[in-house]
């Protein structure tokens, strides 16, 4: 029977993962121009040296001195803006880059959302990306969260969430991550420069999530919360941890999907197999997960065990994505660091936890745990 179940589980998977058609396979790139205002950088890059040896040891500066590396610097043009839905739908040609003002009055309408925008402390030559929305879902008291949704999310992912949250007293920050939703670069289909085949960009857009999540934290201080968590669903997740190992002010931590190194999960996931063919015949996956190591959560177990706080691992049984054995590893650390945690396991796959009923089984873990976490 449960043979059955898991060859039902991994077809269904398998169709919502190859129902997108607009998958691009890029070629390597090592991304040379996406580092140079790294804080580990002491001049320019030396293209002439081997690059992956160059990036393999900035990989170990990185990890060696994270703190520097995901310092943040507090923005200074903090503001409340209402942006209207049609700005956070999947993005068209209609609606790239479209200022806000030319929506006129549909910002006056009870649809519009409430959104805190701010200047990201990392500077991409995309000015769409650089920046920072994250939609506002007040609530009464002093707990709030912040959302990291999962790769290539519309705006509209997640925030039946953040009203679940609100329900139990918990205010909810639903941040777009870099180079999602009203954030994507005009060439864009989808996030490809979050995750892709160019090596440092991805390093980068890494750190900028986690720097825009913490200058999400500077703001939430400044209205008074005083109890704050972050949850983060698959690459939101690979983010959030990356943030708590180095935020001391987060307390309470969900992780939906979670996983080891961002190499293995690029590798071995289902959803980013079309990544793998462009790196196929360069690198390989121990290469991979080398290149990566500085964007991975494994990476960071010592900085995390710094701060005390609470935390929740979910993983799905039939993931194709971020495979279980992944997910397991991650447990067993936990376990070895006797670190308060707690674990949920769904019985569905990485895309069918989007799916009835296991949507409501997820939420139903993820808001017990914030609930009583603070």
């Amino acid at each position: 029977m449960r043979t059955r179940y898991q060859r039902w589980m991994h077809d269904w998977e398998y169709r919502l993962t190859t129902r997108d058609t607009n998958r691009v396979v890029r070629p390597l790139d090592w991304g040379l121009d996406c580092i140079h205002l790294w804080p580990c950088i002491n001049g320019e890059a030396n293209a002439a040296a081997d690059v992956e040896q160059y990036l393999l040891e900035l990989n170990r500066q990185i990890i060696a001195d994270s703190d520097t590396f995901y310092a943040h610097r507090t923005p200074s043009d903090f503001r409340l803006e209402k942006l209207p839905p049609a700005l956070f739908a999947k993005r068209s040609e209609d609606n790239w880059n479209v200022p806000a003002a030319d929506f006129g009055s549909h910002l006056h309408s009870k649809d519009a959302r409430l959104c805190l925008r701010f200047t990201s402390p990392v500077k991409t030559p995309h000015e769409a990306n650089n920046i920072v929305t994250a939609q506002w879902f007040p609530a009464n008291g002093r707990k709030a969260v912040i959302v990291m949704p999962q790769w290539n999310a519309d705006g509209d992912s997640h925030n039946g969430l953040c009203r679940i949250f609100n329900f139990l007293g918990i205010a909810a920050l639903r941040l777009s991550m870099p180079y999602h939703d009203v954030r994507m670069p005009a060439e864009l289909q989808r996030a490809d420069y979050a995750c892709s085949s160019n090596i440092a960009r991805t390093i980068d857009a890494t750190r900028q999530a986690v720097l825009d999540a913490r200058a999400c934290i500077d703001w939430l201080e400044l209205q008074g919360y005083t109890q704050i968590g972050i949850m983060g669903t698959s690459l939101g997740s690979c983010y959030a941890f990356i943030t708590a190992a180095h935020e001391p002010r987060i307390t309470a931590c969900a992780y939906n999907h979670a996983s080891t190194y961002f190499g293995d999960v690029v590798w071995t996931g289902q959803s980013t197999r079309h990544i793998r063919q462009g790196l196929e015949g360069v690198l390989d996956q121990d290469r991979l997960r080398a290149l990566w190591a500085g964007i991975s959560p494994m990476s960071y177990f010592d900085q995390y065990q710094r701060f005390e706080k609470k935390s929740l691992v979910v993983y799905a049984t039939y993931d194709l994505t971020f495979l279980p054995e992944f997910s397991k590893q991650v447990v067993a650390e936990f376990q070895r660091r006797k670190l308060n945690f707690k674990v949920s396991i769904l019985p569905c796959g990485h895309y069918t936890t989007g799916e009835t009923p296991y949507k409501f089984l997820d939420a139903f873990y993820l808001s017990r745990f914030l609930s009583s976490a603070f």
